[in-house]
């Protein structure tokens, strides 16, 4: 059991000072991130708490990396948000609950190492667009809903007071790291303007006006809707694309721990722990989640270096929602939005502007399309899907461009080209243009030494160059292919005719 868990691994020498304060610390910054992102879900601020306390539980203990912190962090849930308008609050749950096993199954059939086919630009352009509608999100908390429930903006004073107060929080988050890094800036902001607010009894939106958090424990629920097909085509592409997210924001935490720390993490373990963890939160009333780069970076700067502080973060999350809610509630808003646009700004990859003149203009068109794609439809996954299938279309496009044949005719009057790069289907078209069967000679040998067959398209492209030749009367031949070419020729008898000319004197692979 300790061998699996590491958690009470004694080989591993664990600072106690820095793990029980880093704990308290990333408890301290999770709480105002996860109360501001259930708020802006349209949720009770209570199910980002125990997302954070749940999420933080499971993976801290069974997680793949110590030291991560993963919570009810922003991006799983905002893709989740038009669901919950449509369907309401229990399909949520059930999309939780799929979402985790999507992600346990990634990790028990070892699929993590796939999130590294993600590319740069598409990294850029969804973070940028996350921060984008983080930020907007709060703009939205500068609205007030009156008797009539008329949604109007909000005036006079009540307005210079929150504008004010955010305005405080965002100055104080912005400087305060130049004093000391010790205590986190947002919970500095947070309690400075909590005091402002108390000791000149300022009237100013809290959390209080959003909902009440009344604290008790996490309760099993199992999600109350129809066990159906219907539910599963509403639940399914929400799932895929919540699980799709939280792990490709885990897995990137996670690499970016292991260069912090100079180690190694097991992305298939944080894999199974991210699923199990947002299982659980799907039966226990959570709102789901995934790693949480800020908490984390947090956690690291604060010296931790094992599990502990995450275990000790998550239990000190569970007293304040048992104990703390009557201080929670009298929380202004104007902080919670002054730290939340902070997140928005230190999630946006300024660098991504400042590098944009040495970037290829292909990146550049990828990262805005994924950021505008996310922004307009909030449709986080989408926008990866189709900057990653962008990337690949120019990858095969750069690389279809790069085919070349050599030519020369040896003594015996037979001419050989030389194939130089892969041939596939973006590069049949240029292949076939280096041929000239009307006035070759009788015999032709295709040299594939420096190249390689790769699909259908490619034998394809054989199979109509040997009948131009064959309809000349000429014989085209196929030298130095691969053990896994000839493979392929040989599967595709039945629909082409080549001739492969057998090399004694030349093997890539010996035969089996």
């Amino acid at each position: 059991m300790e061998k699996s868990l590491k958690l009470f691994d004694f080989s591993q020498r664990i600072n106690y000072k820095n793990e029980i304060l880093a704990g308290l610390t990333v408890a301290m910054t999770m709480i105002p991130e996860s109360l501001s992102f259930a708020i802006l879900a349209g949720l009770s601020p209570l199910m980002g708490l125990y997302a954070a306390f749940m999420m933080g539980l499971v993976t801290a203990i069974l997680g793949g990396r110590p030291g991560m912190v993963s919570g009810g962090a922003g991006a799983t849930i905002v893709v989740l948000i038009a669901l919950i308008k449509t369907h309401g609050i229990e399909y949520l749950f059930a999309t939780v609950v799929l979402a985790g096993i999507f992600q346990l199954m990634v990790g028990v059939f070892k699929l993590g190492k796939f999130v590294r086919l993600i590319p740069q630009p598409v990294m850029y352009g969804f973070l940028n667009g996350l921060a984008v509608i983080i930020f907007m999100a709060q703009v939205e908390q500068f609205k007030i809903i009156d008797a009539n429930r008329v949604v109007g903006w909000l005036q006079g004073s009540s307005l210079y007071i929150m504008s004010g107060l955010t305005l405080l929080t965002i100055v104080i988050v912005y400087f305060f790291p130049k004093i000391t890094k010790a205590v986190p800036a947002s919970l500095i902001a947070i309690l400075i303007v909590f005091a402002v607010v108390l000791g000149f009894n300022i009237n100013t939106k809290t959390v209080a006006d959003i909902a009440h958090i009344s604290g008790s424990l996490p309760s099993f629920h199992i999600p109350n809707i129809p066990f159906s097909l219907e539910t599963l085509q509403i639940i399914f592409p929400y799932a895929l694309i919540m699980a799709g997210v939280g792990l490709i924001e885990s897995l990137l935490t996670l690499s970016m721990v292991d260069e912090i720390t100079n180690s190694k993490g097991s992305a298939n373990k944080e894999s199974v722990a991210q699923g199990v963890a947002n299982i659980t939160n799907g039966f226990f009333g959570g709102m789901g989640g995934c790693a949480m780069v800020a908490q984390t970076l947090v956690n690291l700067n604060a010296g931790s270096r094992a599990r502990l502080s995450g275990i000790i973060a998550s239990i000190t999350i569970l007293i304040i929602i048992l104990v703390g809610a009557p201080f929670i509630e009298k929380i202004p808003m104007a902080a919670l939005v002054g730290v939340m646009m902070m997140v928005a700004i230190s999630t946006f990859q300024w660098v991504s502007i400042r590098i944009v003149n040495k970037m290829p203009k292909s990146d550049i068109f990828v990262g805005i399309t994924v950021a505008l794609i996310t922004i307009v439809l909030h449709n986080l996954a989408l926008a990866v899907l189709v900057g990653v299938i962008i990337s690949a279309l120019v990858f095969a496009w750069d690389n279809a461009t790069r085919i070349r044949a050599r030519k020369h005719t040896d003594e015996n009057g037979i001419k050989y080209y030389e194939i130089l790069g892969p041939l596939f289907f973006g590069s049949v078209t240029t292949f076939t243009d280096k041929f000239d069967p009307a006035n070759d000679p009788e015999q032709v040998v295709i040299d594939f030494k420096e190249s390689r067959i790769v699909d259908m398209s490619a034998i394809d492209a054989l199979d109509k160059l040997s009948k131009k030749y064959v309809q000349q009367n000429k014989k085209l031949h196929l030298k130095h292919l691969s053990e896994d070419c000839i493979k392929m020729l040989k599967n595709a008898e039945a629909v082409i005719e080549v001739n492969i000319q057998e090399d004694p004197t030349y093997k890539v692979m010996p035969e089996k």
